[in-house]
């Protein structure tokens, strides 16, 4: 039998809709599950005090008591980078840790209006510049598989607080990957939709046009739901009961190549276990494809990040400068990052047109890869390898030793450039005990699509013995 902190969303909200438990009940477990996990650092802004209020005052509502809200009493983690009234939003940086929003960014809002209760503030890369969550301002998040190593990036916080059981769910940001990235490394779902189909605004940007929040929760079903209300669909899927006619293109030759070899056993057993339960696996040559070829990927987001960054200050009346938030950077990494963006090698207008004409192309050409293999999906390993420790600059990659950056983001990073739908599911446990994701890639707006078959693959890869929290919690 489940504890309270291991319940998805859909499990919670039936139990408290039942009034087998109450919203204050819950969110007291969750609570005392946070104090018992804090040393993991998921969390930068967190009042316990005032979310035990918002129960009690929810538990006291008609719509908590006949559950017409479909979120009421959930509560969801925020990553720093979006703003949520009444907390600070930081960008995981100290130029902003005073920085109080005005209003609440538009899919807080819709999640809010479902009854949800925002927990806090979760950990992240600074300003999202990087895939490990070793923040140098609010220090690293944890992965909790194994404190010593990274939950991933850059909305690590948001997983971590999932994994370990102090939400059951959690909104990020995918610019590069920075969803599906650490819920592969901690376990767990993560969904980046199709560019444009949540609301952006409210959130502190890298890059407007490669931007999306993105949920992280335990199960697909969860996911489903999330998505539902942040697209403000209005509609939730439609239940599809065993495997339909599900085919997936495998990029063999590309996105296989270069897995440790902790995680390629995990991976390939996954794909038998997906063969043997009745999906239809063809190969690809990704290269083919111009989403897939050799692009400069940093072009759009380095030309666009300063003046994303100075709109977003100036729309949310914030009393501080892009060249305040430059000086007081703590990261190195990320002081290396924008040092490049600003400086004398900073991206032309005309090499921004380019990339963003090459893009348009990449988009499409999902359309045409899937359509000429008749597949509804990519399916990959989410990353290369485990999560590695804190601290490490570069991994093995084959023969290869890569920056851990480049290593990370190597396969979500087509499907962002492009702005199209994927998600993360559990595909199993390395021997060490860490966890690895398979991920899907979909032609644009397929996000229905890519949801029913990750719900299938979940069937299918998470037994009910697969730990849905960190190992050592």
């Amino acid at each position: 039998m489940p504890t309270l902190p291991q319940l998805s969303i859909v499990d919670a909200k039936g139990a408290i809709d039942r009034r087998e438990i109450s919203c204050l009940e819950y969110v007291q477990a969750l609570v005392d599950q946070q104090a018992k996990t804090e040393s993991l650092n998921g969390f930068v802004y967190f009042n316990p005090e005032e979310l035990l209020q918002s129960a009690r005052v929810l538990d006291e509502s008609l719509a908590a008591r006949t559950g017409q809200m479909s979120l009421a009493g959930i509560p969801l983690a925020i990553k720093d980078n979006i703003d949520c009234v009444g907390m600070p939003t930081a960008a995981g940086t100290a130029a902003l840790r005073n920085a109080a929003p005005r209003a609440n960014a538009p899919v807080v809002a819709r999640a809010i209006e479902a009854g949800a209760l925002a927990a806090g503030k979760a950990n992240m890369h600074e300003l999202a510049f990087g895939c490990t969550n070793d923040n140098r301002f609010f220090g690293p998040a944890r992965n909790p598989y194994d404190p010593s190593r990274i939950p991933g990036g850059s909305s690590g916080g948001s997983a971590v607080l999932v994994a370990s059981g102090a939400v059951p769910a959690a909104l990020g940001t995918d610019t590069g990957g920075s969803v599906r990235i650490p819920a592969a490394l901690c376990g767990l779902v993560g969904f980046r939709p199709t560019h444009g189909r949540y609301p952006s605004a409210g959130v502190v940007p890298i890059s407007p046009t490669r931007d999306t929040v993105g949920p992280i929760a335990r199960t697909v079903s969860d996911v489903m739901l999330l998505d539902e209300i942040l697209s403000g669909s209005g509609s939730a899927l439609p239940v599809v009961d065993g495997v339909c006619d599900f085919r997936l293109a495998v990029p063999y030759s590309t996105l296989w190549e270069g897995l440790s070899p902790d995680a390629r056993p995990v991976l390939e057993g996954a794909l038998q276990k997906l063969k043997d339960a009745g999906f239809e696996l063809v190969d690809v040559n990704l290269r083919r494809y111009p989403f897939f070829r050799a692009q400069k990927s940093a072009t759009i987001p380095f030309f666009e990040f300063g003046g994303a960054v100075d709109r977003y200050l100036e729309t949310g009346g914030v009393a501080v400068t892009f060249a305040e938030i430059v000086a007081q950077i703590r990261s190195p990494d990320v002081v290396r990052i924008v040092s490049e963006i600003l400086g004398p090698g900073a991206i032309s207008p005309t090499e921004y047109a380019e990339a963003l004409i090459a893009r348009e192309r990449s988009r499409t050409s999902y359309e045409e890869c899937l359509r000429d293999v008749e597949a509804d999906a990519l399916l990959f390993p989410t990353t290369l390898m485990p999560a590695c420790n804190i601290g490490s600059e570069t991994v093995a990659v084959g023969s290869e030793a890569l920056d851990v950056f480049a290593a990370y983001t190597r396969n979500t990073e087509p499907g962002s450039n492009a702005g199209v739908p994927g998600i993360t599911v559990p595909a199993g446990l390395t021997k060490a005990g860490l966890p690895v994701g398979l991920a899907l890639d979909g032609a644009p707006y397929s996000d229905q699509r890519i949801l029913q078959i990750g719900k299938e693959m979940e069937r299918v890869l998470c037994a009910a013995t697969f730990p849905r929290l960190g190992a050592h919690i």
